[in-house]
């Protein structure tokens, strides 16, 4: 199905930020999409409108029980002017999930796929093109309905907004450096049962707290451990999490604590087609630093739809930094990054088919 919004423009355009000074997050273009939902209706009166403040009721149920869920994406410019997307459909299956898992209403996926292009293309002169800029995409859903019963609404309010931005990690545009990690063993991030694999705030608010731990060590991050044991190493902060020992690469299962990333998928895609050993499985932190002190941890990086593809140079666990790498980017790490980035931006053939144009 086709589906098509009418477009309110702006009377008032913002003046763009300085391409070469972009801050993730920070500035965010003209327009926006809005649509309600209501039962028995479904989704409906889909809509673009100048970006602005909305209205929301003291009692609605979003800001008493947290029922939202939120998705992350970029739009990427060509060199020959197009402007695409990156596997927008796995976008809408993990919303589906999400959704499954918060009591809220499932989408169409060609429904969300069609407002993302939409608004991006309402916006399309506000995607930015330097080396490692994008235009980053945050579509979300709240339950507005005014109600304190703790159940699921009946009224849900679903939105995108844009906003050009840089680096995730700030350093050299276009250019990958390596991060310095905290290993957080005392707060978690998710437990078996709960929302670990689901795009929601309250995984986000939770993890606040070994944020600022990490920030007191000089991080960019956290490695989360999981809930259990505190044995296993499962994601990092915003972004799944590889580790190269040996011959081997191994990222964490889905078991329904991680989020299973996107750009995960490709990484694991990639490495398979490329001959490497890849497994999903648990990586416990005893094994993983006597790898780092015998000298087979050849390389960790961190996979993400915001830092595609972040390089680890350091370890910080319980007073102690593990070097790895002599805080260099990896060759395998380096690989992937101008293999995704590259297909993203068009520098790179798309033989897998997923990039989804816009324009």
């Amino acid at each position: 199905m086709q589906y098509t919004f009418p477009i309110t423009r702006t009377t008032h355009p913002k003046q763009k930020p300085d391409e070469d000074h972009l801050v993730f997050g920070q500035n965010f273009s003209d327009h926006m999409f809005v649509m309600d939902y209501d039962e028995g209706q479904g989704w409906h009166d889909g809509k673009i409108i100048p970006y602005g403040n909305i209205s929301i009721d003291p009692a609605s149920c979003v800001l008493h029980y947290a029922q939202m869920m939120f998705e992350g994406m970029k739009a990427y410019k060509t060199p020959d002017g197009h402007v695409q997307l990156f596997r927008p459909y796995m976008n809408a299956q993990r919303l589906n999930r999400t959704n499954e898992r918060m009591c809220m209403p499932p989408m169409d996926e060609e429904l969300f796929v069609s407002a993302v292009k939409a608004t991006v293309l309402a916006d399309i002169d506000w995607v930015p093109s330097k080396p490692g800029t994008s235009l980053y995409i945050r579509p979300f859903i709240i339950s507005d309905e005014v109600s304190f019963s703790v159940l699921p609404a009946k009224h849900y309010r679903f939105m995108i907004i844009l906003c050009p931005s840089g680096p995730y990690y700030a350093g050299n545009m276009g250019k990958l450096s390596t991060t310095r990690i905290f290993v957080e063993d005392e707060y978690i991030r998710a437990a078996p049962g709960g929302t670990g694999f689901a795009k929601v705030g309250g995984n986000y608010a939770g993890g606040m707290k070994a944020s600022q731990k990490a920030l007191a060590y000089s991080c960019k991050d956290v490695l989360w451990l999981d809930a259990t044991e505190h044995k296993y190493v499962e994601e990092i902060g915003t972004s799944n999490a590889f580790f190269v020992i040996g011959d081997e690469v191994i990222t964490a299962p889905l078991e329904g604590t991680i989020l299973p990333g996107i750009t995960r998928n490709s990484v694991i895609t990639l490495l398979t087609e490329w001959g490497y050993t890849v497994h999903e499985r648990k990586l416990s932190i005893d094994e993983l630093f006597a790898a780092a002190d015998n000298g087979t941890l050849k390389e960790v990086y961190a996979t993400g739809t915001a830092a595609v593809i972040s390089p680890i140079g350091t370890l910080c666990y319980q007073g102690r930094d593990y070097v790895i790498g002599n805080n260099e980017v990896g060759p395998i790490a380096q690989r992937l990054y101008d293999t995704i980035y590259g297909i993203q931006t068009g520098t790179v053939p798309d033989d897998k088919h997923w990039t989804e144009r816009v324009i």
